[in-house]
């Protein structure tokens, strides 16, 4: 799989400390669960699945772990208020089509690669999930999950590399320098052109 410690790797994990909710804690690991499989699954099969085949297979299970439209408001900041509706959910499927792309590639095979969870804490309404991801030769990368619920499951709003750098400031700073360039519809082009050079770069390895 390439890349996989640098990139961002997807997981809902119960947080079943909270609120002593043993039942709601075996939902949220049933979910995990769930999605591991789907990943384990796309990953085994990923050059007979092949990109459009992997991208069906992770897109649904991304979508209902990650909270999507809330990262995508994040990600954009104070702009968004000045979108009009259509424009809000232009951009929240760009981004959504984006990050079901990425997964797509970057879980393209399997060798062997480790998931460990290794512990929780509260953060403000949110909880912190840490956890390592130990890659084929044995190497760790910490990478810890903001989640939250809102009104629904809960979902991961945020990814911090090596326990520290999030991925939504990351965006935040990528999609603030096209917008200033290019607007909202420049923003929303440059990650459907990032979709189709994920898609043009698969079907050439």
């Amino acid at each position: 799989m390439r890349r996989l410690t640098s990139f961002c790797f997807a997981l809902f994990f119960g947080a079943g400390f909270l609120l002593g909710d043993v039942r709601g804690a075996l939902a949220q690991q049933s979910e995990v669960r769930g999605f591991y499989d789907t990943l384990l699954a796309t990953m085994k099969n990923g050059r007979s699945l092949g990109q459009s085949g992997r991208y069906a297979k992770l897109g649904p299970a991304v979508d209902r772990v990650f909270d999507i439209p809330l990262m995508t408001r994040l990600s954009l900041g104070s702009a968004w208020a000045s979108l009009t509706p259509a424009q809000q959910q232009q951009l929240t499927d760009a981004f959504r089509h984006y990050v079901a792309a990425t997964y797509a590639d970057r879980f393209d095979s399997y060798s062997g690669e480790q998931l460990q969870v290794t512990g929780e804490q509260p953060y403000n309404s949110d909880v912190i999930v840490q956890t390592k991801i130990i890659d084929s030769k044995g190497e760790p990368t910490t990478l810890n999950y903001r989640m939250g619920r809102g009104r629904g499951p809960w979902q991961i709003s945020d990814v911090y590399l090596d326990g520290s750098i999030s991925q939504l400031a990351v965006h935040r700073s990528e999609f603030h320098s096209i917008l200033r360039r290019e607007g909202i519809d420049g923003l929303v082009m440059a990650l459907n052109r990032k979709v189709d050079l994920l898609k043009s770069v698969a079907r050439s390895s």
